[in-house]
């Protein structure tokens, strides 16, 4: 009974324990409340942004079923999710400390002095060793930091988990482009063989120079050189893909052009307020590390203060077995102990001065994350707000140098134009269709870059939690 009336006053002294850690005060953002105004911006409304998942970016049946794919195999998430558990478990480590252990020990003797007079000893004992009172919240704050490092951790697999969505999606674009741009070296290299056929029947008939000829030859190579170029680019681009998903891919679920790509991915509103960065995995994940940090502060600041423990015993011990558990045989006893460092040469000061500073470091780091999470939105938002022109104006002048090719190529065969302007234009037309598809391409990875930049994939904590 005494016994217990020992655990039950510990206990309540273990809950009064204060804590010396300082409170966490978040700082105002240090961004401005909206994104940058102006031609390059093209400021929308103001309306808050929905919490979207990636299907709703994503609208491509066969791209989500790569990333469904990835999610369960890329590598690099199965680490993050591992850490996650792994903070998880130490957390709870920690705070097993702040609860007595409690333990029992059974023994059993016997003793012979030779003159048939031996006798036993039985033994059976159980209690609490060296339970700490967290008077200044030591363990207490040791537990918090834990705790906030743990949530920082799952945080960080968020930021993985975005970033391997994002570039599944950069990946797969990339392929479509590729068979886009591989589709135009082969139709260049097509119209170069023609070309080689014409000048060489045209120099045959002494009707053109040799140096004809050879410009067109020199114009094919080219081609046939980018050929095997954006075969390797497709080769690279699929091996990329496959190491994303972490296993082999289904060729049908990569697309054939980047047509197919460009209205599958949905353009996310761009007017928001900028706080909505504080969602961002990264921001939480350095807030986490902030809060962390403050608790440390206070773990190093009771350590200047003296620790109490208290050991409690009880149990029964008998020279006979069958009488082990008689009210005779019971016995308990209880203590304390409480140790201070006198001198440490202000080790323990400085302990306290390390965990301030960073502190400090934390502080910095939260605010330089939002800073940057604005500057990544901000690039993105400055080219959404211009890509559409410059798509126009690429399909503009791919349009218009296929026109020129075309009439610059019939004004050399009839005669009117010499096959140096003819091949100009070849060159002009092969620039610009190129050239659109970068452009096309920008345009679809502005549009992922913003839904990277905005963390905005709804479901993005869930999958770690699950594990």
């Amino acid at each position: 009974m005494i016994g217990a009336r020992a655990l039950l006053l510990a206990g309540t002294l273990a809950l009064a324990g204060c804590s010396l850690a300082p409170k966490t005060v978040l700082p105002a953002p240090p961004v401005p409340q909206s994104w940058p105004a102006g031609d390059a911006y093209l400021l929308q409304s103001e309306a808050t942004l929905p919490i979207l998942s990636y299907k709703s970016v994503f609208t491509d049946a066969r791209l989500q079923a790569l990333i469904e794919q990835a999610l369960g195999g890329n590598r690099d998430l199965r680490t993050a999710y591992a850490n996650v558990a792994a903070a998880r478990a130490q957390a709870r480590v920690t705070r097993s400390g702040q609860f007595p252990e409690l333990g029992v020990s059974a023994g059993a003797g016997y003793s012979d002095s030779g003159d048939a007079s031996g006798s036993g000893d039985f033994s059976l004992r159980g209690g609490v060793t060296a339970f700490e009172l967290d008077l200044f919240g030591r363990l207490a704050n040791l537990a918090e930091a834990d705790r906030n490092r743990a949530l920082a951790t799952e945080a960080a697999s968020r930021t993985v988990r975005l970033a391997l969505i994002a570039g599944l999606a950069e990946a797969w674009a990339a392929y479509g482009a590729d068979r886009d741009l591989l589709e135009i070296a082969e139709d260049t290299a097509a119209n170069a063989r023609e070309s080689v056929r014409l000048t060489k029947a045209r120099l045959d008939g002494g009707v053109a120079p040799r140096t004809d000829l050879r410009q067109a030859e020199q114009i094919l190579a080219t081609a046939e050189d980018s050929i095997a170029q954006q075969r390797t680019a497709l080769a690279q681009d699929e091996n990329l893909i496959r190491l994303l998903v972490g296993g082999n891919v289904d060729r049908a679920l990569l697309p054939a052009s980047l047509s197919e790509v460009t209205p599958s991915v949905v353009s996310l509103p761009a007017g928001v307020s900028s706080e909505i960065l504080l969602r961002r995995p990264d921001v939480i994940e350095a807030e986490y590390d902030l809060r962390a940090a403050n608790a440390d502060i206070g773990a190093a600041r009771a350590r200047l203060f003296p620790s109490i423990s208290l050991t409690g015993l009880l149990g029964f011990a008998s020279d006979a077995l069958g009488s082990l558990f008689d009210s005779g045989s019971f016995s308990w006893s209880a203590g304390g102990d409480a140790s201070a460092t006198i001198f440490d040469a202000g080790g323990r000061r400085a302990g306290v001065a390390v965990s301030e500073a960073q502190r400090d470091a934390a502080l910095a780091g939260y605010e330089g994350a939002i800073q940057t999470a604005f500057r990544e939105v901000a690039d993105a938002l400055a080219v959404q707000g211009t890509i559409a022109e410059r798509a126009r104006a690429a399909a503009a002048n791919s349009t218009a140098a296929a026109d020129t090719a075309t009439l610059t190529d019939a004004r050399y065969k009839g005669g009117v134009d010499s096959f140096l302007s003819s091949l100009d234009a070849q060159r002009s037309l092969y620039a610009a269709r190129r050239s659109e598809i970068a452009t096309q391409l920008l345009l679809v990875n502005t549009r992922i870059a913003l839904f990277r930049a905005l963390g905005g994939d709804s479901s993005a904590g869930r999958d770690a939690a699950a594990r």
